[in-house]
């Protein structure tokens, strides 16, 4: 089966395929090319997918600067003020793009969850966990992984939170 990925262009080692392969994590390969500010809403549409099942790894931090990934569908924006309630933080917004890179080891748009720089809390929106597969970054922009999103559970234990809002 791997050598069907030379074939759709497979796109190398990330230190995120590298944590899924070391974890015996079953995933297909997506690259795509890669809009600057296209987001998930872009990766979707050239890649044929649903954006509710793309999801985006965004970088956030708490009122003391302390680091956090929040897993959100393509299609929706985070409520930080719901989020800060469910964690217990006073209020949490999004880093700065190369405070962002510096916690992720990852350049914005091509952050992973897997394989992160610095270990950082993980929370993923409830309704994600509800569908059978997520396109997510693969470590590299232009690059989406599918896998099941219990992964993100077992894996990262990621804690979900009701935080979503329609964009």
């Amino acid at each position: 089966m791997a050598k069907k990925d030379h074939k759709q262009g497979h796109v190398g080692e990330t230190p995120a395929t590298q944590l899924l392969r070391a974890n015996k994590v079953a995933f297909t390969e997506h690259p795509y090319e890669y809009l600057e500010h296209g987001g998930a809403q872009h990766s979707a549409a050239v890649l044929g997918l649903d954006p509710f099942s793309v999801v985006k790894t965004l970088v956030m931090q708490d009122q003391d600067a302390k680091p956090l990934l929040v897993l959100m569908h393509g299609n929706r924006k985070v409520s930080t003020k719901n989020l800060a309630r469910q964690i217990g933080a006073k209020s949490v917004e999004p880093c700065k793009p190369e405070v962002a890179n510096r916690h992720s080891g990852y350049l914005v748009g091509g952050t992973s969850p897997f394989g992160t720089r610095k270990a950082m809390p993980v929370y993923i929106e409830e309704s994600i966990l509800g569908l059978p597969k997520i396109a997510i970054n693969g470590g590299r922009r232009g690059f989406l992984v599918g896998i099941d999103p219990q992964v993100c559970v077992t894996l990262l234990g990621a804690k979900s939170v009701q935080c979503a809002l329609i964009e």
